[in-house]
């Protein structure tokens, strides 16, 4: 598939049919999404794929999915076949940038305005999302409400931190509309800015 026509056919599915995914097609999403740019090099992302019911319906209410059932939308987090979590070891970031390689003159570790980890975690998000397409699959994400409940249920250590989940699988009908189709696109100029702000 030619990257305009991912590019084309991406949006946040959240309906799924029950057909499987194989675990071939899942390896092959999660092997390109972790070579999403990391600062540094640093490497900091980690994943957890869930494809058990169980697990997933924990994930799923760690993600709030009580929440919005209560309120009449269906149970697409746990229905997707495939939930890839996606996570961040914060100090694989610190143990990079303290080689001396990346140490400021003064020898010390730079400060870091911007917790890079939680940017490399969304450039795995986004490959996750275009490698599902690619595979000729549909994908959504979704946040966590409670993320030490994700932690928990998945085993996951204290020092990696549960960012969001990927839903994986084949695209059922949509039941609840998504943003995309109820708001348009802001205009280019709006968001994009040349040269100068």
């Amino acid at each position: 598939m030619e990257f305009a026509d991912v590019l084309r056919r991406r949006k946040m599915v959240r309906s799924y049919t029950g057909d499987p995914v194989s675990s071939e097609t899942v390896a092959r999403i999660v092997e390109r999404a972790r070579k999403a740019p990391t600062a540094g090099f640093s490497q900091g992302l980690r994943f957890v794929v869930v494809t058990e019911p169980e697990g997933r319906r924990a994930v799923a209410r760690a993600g709030g999915e009580d929440w919005y059932t209560a309120r009449g939308i269906p149970a697409w987090l746990s229905q997707a076949p495939v939930q890839v979590v996606v996570c961040v070891r914060e100090d694989d970031y610190h143990e990079r940038y303290r080689r001396a390689d990346k140490l400021r003159e003064d020898g010390t570790e730079i400060e870091w305005p911007v917790p890079w980890w939680y940017a490399d975690a969304g450039k795995a998000i986004m490959l996750l999302l275009l490698c599902a397409v690619d595979e000729g699959l549909a994908a959504g994400m979704f946040g966590f409400h409670d993320a030490d409940s994700c932690r928990g249920a998945l085993g996951i250590p204290d020092d990696v931190t549960p960012v969001a989940a990927v839903t994986i699988g084949h695209a059922g009908p949509e039941a609840v509309p998504g943003s995309r189709s109820r708001f348009p696109w802001k205009p280019l100029e709006e968001v994009v800015r040349w040269e100068r702000w």
